[in-house]
């Protein structure tokens, strides 16, 4: 099976700026290109899995009924125009909290494919994807065995490129630029 790990802020919805956070549901908004790239994946058979660190809650900066709601009419949204979110994984903690689901730790990308198992399920890392738009999201995806493509649409920039410690598999402009990608 076909998957595809995708960050949130900066790949599927705006990026909220290096301090920010995305805390309410009106100011959630959704990357140009991002829904018919997404529903590409699903006609190309790919399951979709949204993996992101959401500190603000344990921070008290939202509450996690405020990030319920979000997720909620995201994948609404996404529902309404025929698009397949397989799951949703968040790690609400912060960085010294140590906890194994935070990005670059693989506990979320580990929790999905423990899903799809449970399905009866198996994953082909040769066709699996992280995309996201951090280096971070990159030691991520390479963690966890898979292709891994950095997008530009929201903290990452090329001109960044000397300071990577890890390098993407692929660089892209944006989510739509990246799932041509994918599915070339």
């Amino acid at each position: 099976m076909k998957v595809i790990f995708l960050d949130r802020d900066g790949v599927i919805n705006r990026y909220p700026g290096d301090s920010g956070y995305v805390t309410s549901w009106s100011e959630f908004y959704f990357l140009p290109k991002v829904k018919p790239a997404l529903k590409k994946l699903n006609e190309k058979g790919f399951k979709i899995f949204i993996i992101s660190n959401q500190a603000g809650v344990s921070k008290g900066i939202y509450s996690k009924e405020d990030l319920d709601l979000i997720t909620k009419n995201m994948l609404k949204e996404l529902k309404d125009r025929h698009i397949d979110i397989a799951g949703v994984y968040y790690c609400i903690h912060r960085i010294e909290d140590n906890c194994p689901c935070r990005k670059p730790k693989t506990g979320l990308i580990e929790m999905a494919i423990a899903k799809l198992q449970d399905a009866g399920k198996k994953i082909d890392f040769q066709e699996s994807y992280f995309i996201g738009d951090t280096i971070r999201d990159v030691e991520t995806g390479k963690a966890a065995g898979l292709k891994t493509i950095l997008v530009f649409s929201g903290k990452e920039t090329p001109g960044n490129k000397n300071n990577w410690k890890t390098i993407p598999d692929f660089t892209c402009q944006d989510l739509s630029k990246a799932v041509e990608e994918v599915i070339l």
